[in-house]
């Protein structure tokens, strides 16, 4: 079986977990503490970053977007970055605001501060950066939610590497509990439809030692 080396709350492991199970492929997961830095695992990944695909006879496919573009012309028979061109395009423009913009300026520093450095006994957390991802959200929320009132997902009509590259940060973010969702009903509806979905179960029953989730995290219904 294929082995996905990642970490439970690294948004691009969330990423490729979603696409394998929208796909339907089978995998075996295994945790990995990237700051332990492992020889093995060093050698299997040279930048000492999750996640680490492996396939079942030996292909050793590195990075969130590697793997996704990976997937997508190994396992052709669902489509997660478009059918045509311009589809492509839009699904790449929107996973790249969420793996970079959004990564940058909220769930980064919110996982580093809340998480990373407990976990790696690192540091205290730095409050002025906590300040600004809780505020720098609420711009990403509103732009979440103005595509979703006009299209049916976020990229277009079908369901996309786009939603599940937004479904794999808010829902480390969600699990810190710093997602105001009720100050965006349309963003958390567009959240409950994917949150809803077979693929986002694994993702939902994960669980941090010692960093409890809040009790809405699970909730179908918020």
């Amino acid at each position: 079986m294929r082995v996905l080396y990642h970490h439970a709350l690294n948004p691009g492991s969330r990423k490729v977990r979603l696409a394998l199970a929208e796909k339907g492929l089978e995998f075996e997961l295994k945790a990995e503490q990237v700051w332990e830095r492992r020889q093995a695992f060093l050698r299997l990944n040279p930048a000492g970053e999750v996640p680490v695909l492996i396939e079942e006879d030996g292909t050793v496919v590195p990075g969130d977007g590697v793997i996704t573009e990976y997937l997508d012309e190994i396992y052709p028979e669902r489509q997660l970055l478009g059918e045509t061109a311009l589809d492509r395009v839009e699904v790449r423009r929107l996973t790249n605001w969420f793996d970079r913009k959004f990564a940058r300026e909220v769930s980064e520093p919110l996982l580093e501060e809340k998480l990373l450095k407990r976990l790696a006994r690192s540091g205290s957390a730095d409050s002025q950066a906590i300040r600004a991802a809780n505020h720098n959200i609420h711009h990403h929320l509103e732009y979440l939610a103005w595509l979703a009132e006009r299209r049916n997902w976020l990229a277009g009509e079908s369901l996309s590497l786009a939603d599940l590259a937004a479904a794999a940060h808010l829902s480390c973010v969600d699990y810190l509990g710093h997602v105001p969702w009720d100050n965006h009903p349309v963003a958390r509806d567009w959240y409950a439809r994917i949150k809803s979905r077979p693929i986002m179960r694994a993702l939902l029953s994960d669980s941090v030692p010692g960093v409890p989730a809040p009790a809405h995290y699970a909730d179908l219904d918020f």
